[in-house]
């Protein structure tokens, strides 16, 4: 392959993802296997690929892009920084850099879990001794670092996954928990999905899947935090 065809490969590389950052939820979904087809290329461009991504944002693309390189060319990842290329903030010095791994390796049940804990955390020593969280503690919950777990979640799941995500499917559901329940996969046929082995731990999952929220504390936790005022500002306030 002589240099001018390598650069053609390039160029039309670059030129799809533009044209995947560039598009709308629907057909970015559309172009996901395109853009995982180009992993050699992607691996050969290297870090420029990120240069237009804002690191303190929260643009899915530049998940995917991360998640398929870790997939399939790890040697990517020899500068770390990779592994946690989003920039992540906390009120009260929780390092996020696990969490953040976890999900890019699509380790999502494991993720689920380290989730929990950080809301346990978050919520104070009192649920952490008792391995929960009560609904009442949720409005004192750091609001950054709400929104950062929210983010996280978001940007390595093609935007499926989230609070923010649950809350606009409630909406859409007209406020009804007993219809989200089934829309995200949490009920089958009027039975609560059984943890951990019936949920589905993969981006092939529904739609607000995850992150998961206990269920035996009722509906009150999970309306708490998908009110909060600063997941709230992530869902525009639609509830």
């Amino acid at each position: 392959m002589t240099n001018k065809d390598q650069e053609d490969y390039y160029k039309s590389t670059l030129n799809l993802v533009k044209k995947f950052v560039d598009s709308n939820q629907r057909k970015r979904i559309n172009l996901l296997s395109d853009i995982e087809s180009e992993v050699d290329n992607l691996f050969l461009i290297g870090k420029t690929l990120f240069d237009d991504f804002e690191q303190d944002g929260d643009d899915w693309a530049a998940g995917w892009l991360l998640q398929v390189l870790k997939k399939h060319k790890p040697l990517f990842f020899n500068d770390k920084k990779y592994n946690n290329w989003f920039i992540t903030y906390s009120d009260v010095n929780i390092n996020y850099d696990e969490l953040q791994l976890q999900l890019l390796e699509q380790k999502f049940e494991e993720a689920d879990r380290l989730t929990s804990s950080y809301l346990r955390t978050l919520a104070g020593k009192l649920a952490e001794n008792r391995g929960y969280v009560f609904y009442s503690e949720v409005n004192n919950m750091s609001g950054t670092d709400l929104q950062t777990i929210d983010r996280l979640w978001n940007v390595y799941s093609n935007g499926k996954f989230g609070f923010s995500t649950q809350a606009k499917i409630l909406k859409s559901v007209g406020k009804k928990y007993e219809l989200l329940w089934p829309k995200i996969g949490w009920k089958n046929d009027g039975y609560w999905t059984r943890y951990p082995n019936a949920f589905s731990w993969t981006l092939d999952a529904p739609e607000g899947h995850m992150p998961l929220i206990n269920q035996l504390r009722g509906v009150r936790l999970m309306d708490s935090i998908l009110r909060h005022p600063a997941i709230s500002l992530r869902h525009n306030n639609i509830l």
